[in-house]
């Protein structure tokens, strides 16, 4: 007759999840063929054993500072990851965590859950249709974050990220037509160009969406200058007709953490963006350090 602990281990075997249970002295007790292949560490090098210091990340974001700390959630919800597969590569996992007690409430360890994070390479954009002009922007943006983004990593350069939506755009683009709409945001982006410091660079991000690389260096620099385009982006002198429509922008701000992508730190962006839509419009907010939530 088959062992339970076989069948159990040969069912957890088949998920393809990482699967990894730890005691209460953090070591690993059991390790499934898919956490082996997510991570290139075999079971046997790991059994019993410490967590290896490149796969802390992935075991303590879900399972907080140890199995054995008494004030571990029963449960962790999905967190973000950056550990390091065996053969030096950064892996970014999503994984939660679950405590495990014996039948008289006793911790016995906690089992952790992980899988790839498989789209944190792709850039969350704006809407912009088929205006091959803002794809274009799109893709030059896309080149230079990337770009920026490394400088700020390997070099330290300071990196911050601004969001920005103009309010009126939707109600503009419904009530005069399209062309008056994108003369709008003509006649915004040529403000805010005249607002920006020397180093810094704009362009379309979606249909009435821009972004700003920006490279203060504190987030609470960051928010100021991002205060200061919103006031230069209301005297922006927008006539239509002969009638003046008066123009303000919503922007979320974000400063570059090193231990994000280039992705989480315009999820967190556009997140604070979207918060400073629902606060009405003509707001600044600065996203917190950590993952977004976008509000419903």
């Amino acid at each position: 007759m088959t062992d339970r602990t076989e069948l159990v281990e040969a069912a957890l075997d088949c998920l393809p999840n990482g699967i990894a249970l730890l005691d209460t002295e953090f070591r690993i007790v059991f390790w499934n063929h898919a956490a082996e292949a997510i991570t290139g560490y075999p079971s046997v090098d790991l059994l019993a054993r410490p967590a290896p210091e490149a796969l802390e990340p992935l075991l303590r974001c879900a399972s907080g500072p140890g199995p054995q700390e008494d004030s571990q959630p029963e449960a962790g919800h999905g967190a973000l990851a950056v550990a390091r597969h065996r053969l030096g590569q950064p892996i970014h996992a999503i994984a939660r965590a679950l405590v495990l007690r014996d039948g008289l409430g006793k911790r016995m360890g906690a089992a952790v859950v992980f899988h790839p994070a498989e789209s944190l390479d792709a850039l969350p954009r704006g809407e912009c249709g088929e205006d091959a002009g803002v794809e274009k922007s799109q893709a030059d943006l896309e080149e230079r974050i990337e770009e920026v983004f490394e400088d700020f990593t390997r070099a330290g350069v300071p990196l911050g990220v601004l969001w920005v939506t103009v309010d009126q755009a939707h109600e503009l683009r419904k009530t005069h037509g399209g062309g008056a709409c994108e003369a709008m945001l003509e006649k915004i982006e040529a403000t805010l160009i005249n607002g920006l410091r020397p180093t810094e660079e704009l362009g379309r991000w979606g249909e009435d969406e821009f972004l700003v690389l920006s490279h203060e260096r504190t987030p609470e620099m960051l928010a100021a200058h991002a205060q200061r385009l919103a006031g230069v982006a209301r005297t922006a002198d927008f006539r239509w007709w002969g009638d003046r429509i008066s123009l303000t922008v919503s922007i979320g701000a974000a400063q570059a953490d090193p231990s994000e992508t280039p992705a989480q730190l315009l999820e967190r962006t556009q997140a604070a963006m979207v918060s400073s839509i629902h606060e009405g419009g003509n707001h600044i907010t600065l996203a917190p350090e950590g993952q977004p939530c976008l509000p419903s």
